[in-house]
């Protein structure tokens, strides 16, 4: 109570009641204070103040809870907890007395005041610990409380969670800059828990955004991309769940291509004339060592080869050897790392190495005998690389094989030509012979000797130590040594013995005798005039001819008996005597001693009686004869030899002799085709013998008006009753008649005989004016003269000719052709080869036979174009641009012609429409060197040899050969099809000149206003043909730099500018198309342009069309003409041919309209390619020819 009224305030143990906030403590109207639902905890001193503005007052008592049911101050609660914690489930209960705590789980006792299990710990609290906690502890726990006072129970489910952790850690990674990094965290959780990934650099929480290049994945793992060096650094990755965090740690390289090396600088070698040295600077390595250095080199401007592909990463020099003398040099130099090859150094200044002589010889030296003073030397030029310069000329050196004489020596003076006739040589000599290139330095090496013998020639000596004598009347003995061998200048064939006599040099008889190397050479003529003064010598050949013959000597044959007298007369015929004379014998034999004369009565030898007479009588008087009486009476010559053949004849003494009766009673028997038997009664011998007999005949024509002519005489036969007829004509009609003579006269004519025919027989003539000229390429014609009728020797209808012929030059057997008609005069012979020589003979035939061959013709066929190819052909690649062939002759049996030379047919497969040819004039050089050929291309080749009338027969199979690769010509048809602010795509086709495999392209850009030497670079494989490039800057110039490779090395590079714009359009066309005349000629012509508007899109190439007047359609001469251009030439046109041209250009958008066309254009006349083919001339009058040909090329 008080005034004014008083507030009240309760406090329990010091604490106001309005700060505890327990809802069972309520104050009441009356100011006291009401506390429901009693619990132990409720015990304490409870005090109550009272205030005004009078002052305070304050009582006090103290509560004290005894016996309470337990009650939950704080039941247990569902709880999750992770796998390896530690789960506590609360359980706070009051009551009085203080109930006792039990968990229990599944009726199994986990904890009480006296169970204790490991893991599970009661509580001062009432609550359950358990520590650590498994999976399997998951499930339902209740807690039960008691006390005097009554007990109670609550149940909690317990949830365990797997634990969070990282399972795959991130590891420490090196990427290339620009690529794109992937850092991985990869965890294991429980799947009803969520995560949160936090990623740090060097203890940075990184914050990636949406556009950011460094993106969190879903999995956790970090994705850096277009990494650079900035992004070098220790990451962690930290993982935060319900389910437990983790984290882990790793190191991020980020490597580039090494820079390129600085301060490249060359110097000759002073030690080694073929070797350079190189020195640089070490270049920034790009975080990654060096591995190694390569070192590219270019020859004489030519594309770069690497030379060096492994120089140790800790040089910064290098000697460069293996050079070239005479060649210019460039070179560079890059560094490669674990990413690749970074960018080459500057290109050092043009280094040219002094020229120096030829290092190698010439190759494949052939030489070959031509004639017996020459021998023609072909080679072929020392390989490219060991010319050391340029190639001046040769010299050829060469002496006599095996002797230390000095060489003798040709100066070629143009490398261009590859042989050397070598004269005035030594016939039938074997020489060494060597030959040099030589440049403007001196005389390279000379190649390996190579032996050859000039050809054989006549011996320059006659026989040595001839001596020749008569053996007999008949016959010379010759007796020999050789000449010297080194004047026979050839390979001895054998010896000529000659004769001829004093008095017609022109009667010469020769007698060839085989070579005898023994010994003494011997040999003899024989057959020889008696008694006859000869000149005698000797002579030795070879192959090509005959040698100076020996000095002539005078041989006499040796004295024979004489020949019979001649002209046996007698006059002056009387009883007891009678002069007899007579004639020198025609052959002496001798020199004639003297005459024998001797006389006996006839039939009575006792009587003989011989007078001796001298040289100069030749007549002599008989006398001592008996009158009335027959002698007989012989007359011989004499030599020292002996006596000759007497002449012999009968007369009567004292009867002068009277002309002799004519014979009678002829019979012919014994008929054969050149012979009959003609028997016959003497007729009245005119008292005297009869010294000769004549048979006459009418030959073919009988009749008594046809003419009688001598067909044969008999002479000392005074008694012959019947004589052969020699020498008639086969199958011809004959009648005889026939007188007899003595020392008087001729008789009367016997009456004739019957007519007979001789039987028939082979013909005894050839036919006449035998020749032979050429009809054809396959053919000759024979012409003759024909036998005339007399000389059939048999039946005319049966007479013919045959034809027989065979090559000149082969030992094969004749072949034969018959012509029957006899009247003929000439005959083609078919089939023959072509430029061949051939021999040919004829003869008559009739029904029994054939008669002699006439003497053997020769003739050649005419000229025709190689019916085979050369052999042998090879072909070998020498470089990128040059094939090298090689072949043999053609076989000379189907030369068919004179060799003029070869031609080479090449064509690029698949490239090439049709062949080109080159041609090696001359049949002795069997090579060629193919140059300007495309690079890495395979080329069919073929060759042909040709003669005056065309071209022969190409080689088969086709050669393949393949050019060797080389660094590959740019890339083509560079567009730009998508162009954005920020990107843009590239599309490419491979290289025209790949000259190689492609094995990859480089795309090189960089901003046009920035330094020459910060392109980007990216490489891709052979088979991509477009790249987008990124992050480009709009609205800006960029040049693109697209090179390809292949093993030889990258190739040049095609450029382009691009703008990074979306305002493009396809461009407008060329105008202004001109082709000025001075620009014209008959194969090519020049066409000229303005380049239209580009559109806003640079021009990549133009496409020209060219078609052939009249009616020719438009055919695409070239697609790949540069964006550059404003004139090209346009080759492998026809002369005299008119053309129209037009033009369209091609930017990244597309094609622009054709042009307007041009003006006609007509080619120059020019001269004909190849000479007219097919020559032939034939004989068309008496005073003409016909020429006849074909339209060359």
């Amino acid at each position: 109570m008080g005034v004014p009224l008083p507030t009240l305030q309760w406090y329990k143990d010091a604490i106001s009641i309005s700060r505890l906030q327990n809802p069972r403590y309520k104050v009441l109207a009356s100011g006291g204070l009401r506390i429901q639902k009693l619990r132990p905890e409720d015990s304490g001193i409870f005090q109550c103040f009272a205030s005004n503005e009078g002052g305070e007052i304050q009582t006090h008592t103290y509560l004290d809870v005894t016996n309470i049911a337990p009650v939950f101050t704080q039941r247990p609660v569902d709880t999750t907890v992770t796998d390896g914690m530690t789960a506590i489930l609360r359980c706070e209960v009051s009551g009085a007395p203080k109930p006792a705590i039990t968990w229990k789980r599944e009726n199994h006792i986990l904890a009480s005041g006296s169970v204790r299990i490991p893991r599970f710990m009661l509580l001062e609290s009432g609550g359950l610990q358990i520590a650590p906690v498994f999976i399997q502890d998951a499930g339902n726990y209740t807690c039960y409380a008691a006390n005097t006072e009554g007990s109670l129970n609550a149940s909690a489910t317990l949830t365990v969670w797997n634990r969070t952790s990282i399972v795959h850690p991130p590891e420490d990674h090196v990427v290339i800059k620009g690529t794109t990094a992937t850092l991985h965290c990869g965890a294991t959780h429980d799947p009803r828990v969520s995560l949160r990934y936090v990623w740090k650099k060097d203890n940075v929480a990184l914050t990636p955004s949406s556009t950011s290049r460094i993106v969190v994945e879903k999995d956790g793992s970090l994705l850096i991309s277009q990494t650079w060096s900035g992004d070098i650094g220790d990451y962690s990755c930290e993982i935060v769940s319900e389910g437990g965090n983790d984290s882990r740690m790793a190191r991020l390289e980020v490597i580039e291509l090494p820079h390129s090396p600085q301060n490249l600088l060359v110097s000759p070698n002073s030690s080694h004339s073929h070797a350079v040295v190189l020195s640089w600077v070490r270049p920034f390595d790009g975080n990654s060592p060096i591995l190694y250095y390569i070192v590219e080199l270019s020859e004489n401007n030519s594309p770069w080869k690497v030379h060096l592909s492994n120089v140790g990463p800790e040089m910064t020099g290098v000697t460069v050897s293996g050079l070239t003398p005479a060649r210019t040099y460039q070179f560079r130099v890059c560094a490669v790392n674990e990413v690749g090859r970074g960018q080459y150094s500057a290109e050092t200044s043009r280094l040219m190495l002094p020229e120096e002589p030829p290092s190698a010889p010439p190759k494949n030296i052939v030489a070959s005998g031509r004639t017996n003073q020459s021998i023609m030397v072909q080679w072929q030029p020392p390989p490219e690389t060991e010319h050391n310069g340029v190639l001046r000329g040769y010299i050829l050196r060469y002496r006599l094989a095996g002797l230390p004489g000095e060489y003798q020596q040709r100066n070629i003076t143009s490398p261009e030509v590859n042989y050397c006739l070598v004269t005035d040589l030594i016939i039938w000599t074997q020489y060494e012979i060597q030959v040099a290139a030589y440049n403007g330095a001196g005389l390279g090496v000379f190649s390996r000797a190579v032996t050859e013998y000039t050809l054989q020639g006549v011996p320059t000596a006659p026989p040595q130590n001839v001596q020749t004598e008569a053996v007999n009347s008949t016959t010379i003995q010759f007796l020999w040594n050789p000449p010297p061998q080194q004047f026979i200048n050839g390979i001895n064939q054998g010896y000529k013995l000659l004769a001829w006599p004093a008095d017609a040099p022109e009667a010469v008889t020769v007698v060839t005798i085989a070579p005898d190397f023994h010994g003494v050479h011997h040999g003899h003529i024989t057959n020889l005039k008696k008694f006859t003064a000869y000149f005698t010598s000797v002579l030795c050949f070879t192959t090509p001819g005959d040698g100076p013959p020996s000095t002539p000597q005078l041989v006499w044959t040796q004295e024979d008996k004489p020949g019979a007298v001649g002209h046996l007369s007698f006059t002056e015929i009387l009883d007891t005597s009678l002069k007899v004379s007579w004639q020198e014998p025609l052959e002496k034999n001798g020199i004639i001693t003297g005459y024998q004369i001797s006389w006996e009565v006839y039939g009575r030898n006792d009587s003989r009686l011989t007078h001796t007479l001298n040289s100069t009588t030749h007549e002599y008087k008989i006398q001592g004869l008996s009158s009335l009486t027959t002698y007989t009476i012989d007359v011989a010559a004499v030599t020292a030899v002996g006596t000759g053949l007497v002449t012999s004849s009968t007369i009567s003494s004292g009867v002068p002799p009277d002309l002799p009766g004519a014979p009678s009673n002829l019979v012919i028997s014994n008929i054969s085709p050149r012979s009959a038997t003609l028997q016959f009664r003497p007729g009245y011998d005119g008292k005297t013998s009869i010294s000769r007999w004549i048979v006459e005949g009418q030959v073919g024509a009988i009749g008594d008006e046809e003419e009688w002519v001598t067909l044969y005489e008999e002479e000392n036969e005074p008694d012959a009753q019947m004589l052969e007829i020699p020498n008639l004509t086969p199958y011809t009609h004959y009648r005889f008649r026939m007188k007899q003579v003595n020392i008087v006269g001729p008789s009367p004519y016997s009456p004739s005989s019957r007519v007979i025919q001789t039987l028939q027989a082979p013909p005894d003539v050839a036919p006449t004016s035998v020749t032979v000229r050429t009809a054809s390429e396959t053919s000759l014609r024979l012409r003759w003269v024909p036998l005339p009728d007399s000389q059939y020797n048999g039946n005319p209808e049966s007479v013919g000719y045959r034809i027989k012929y065979w090559r000149s030059d082969l030992q094969s057997s004749a072949v034969a052709q018959v012509v029957s008609d006899r009247l003929e005069r000439e005959f083609t012979i078919e089939e023959l080869e072509e430029w061949m020589e051939y021999e040919l003979q004829m003869q008559a035939f009739n029904a029994v036979g054939a008669g002699p061959w006439s003497e053997v013709v020769r003739g050649r066929t005419r000229e025709s174009v190689p019916s085979a190819a050369p052999e042998n052909v090879s072909a070998e690649a020498v470089s990128s641009t040059q094939i090298l062939l090689t072949w043999t002759s053609v076989p000379e049996q189907d030369q068919n012609g004179l060799i003029l030379g070869y031609k080479i047919l090449f064509r690029a497969k698949d490239l090439d429409p049709e062949p080109r040819s080159h041609i090696v004039r001359g049949n002795h050089t069997q090579s060629a060197l193919l140059a300007g050929l495309r690079k890495f291309v395979l080329y069919e080749l073929q060759v042909l040899a040709f003669t005056r009338i065309g071209n022969g027969v190409p080689s088969t199979p086709l050669i393949l050969e393949r050019t060797k690769d080389d660094a590959p010509g740019p890339p083509v048809r560079l567009v730009f099809p998508e162009v954005r602010l920020t990107s843009v795509r590239i599309v490419w086709q491979p290289p025209e000149e790949p000259n190689g495999i492609i094995l990859g392209y480089q795309i090189a850009y960089r901003l046009a206003s920035s330094s020459p030497h910060t392109f980007t670079t990216v490489e891709v494989g052979a088979t991509v043909r477009q790249f987008t490039a990124t992050d480009l800057a709009p609205e800006s110039a960029y040049i693109f730099r697209l090179s390809a490779k292949t093993r030889q090395g990258w190739g040049e590079p095609l450029e382009a500018t691009v703008i990074t714009t979306e305002k493009r359009e396809r461009p407008a066309p060329p105008r202004e198309l001109l082709v000025p005349q001075a620009e014209v000629t008959a194969r090519s012509l020049r066409l000229q342009w303005v380049p239209g508007s580009d559109g806003a899109s640079p021009i990549r190439y133009f496409t020209m069309q060219v078609r052939e007047l009249p009616r020719g359609e438009w055919q695409t001469y070239s697609s790949s003409i540069s964006h550059e251009a404003t004139a090209c030439v346009v080759d492998r046109l026809r002369p005299f041919t008119s053309y129209k041209l037009r033009l369209k250009a091609t930017n990244d958008i597309g094609d622009s309209d054709f042009s307007s066309e041009t003006e006609a254009v007509t080619t120059l006349q020019d001269v004909p390619g190849e000479p007219p083919g097919s020559v032939s001339a034939t004989p068309h009058t008496t005073s003409s020819v016909l020429i006849q040909w074909q339209h060359g090329g």
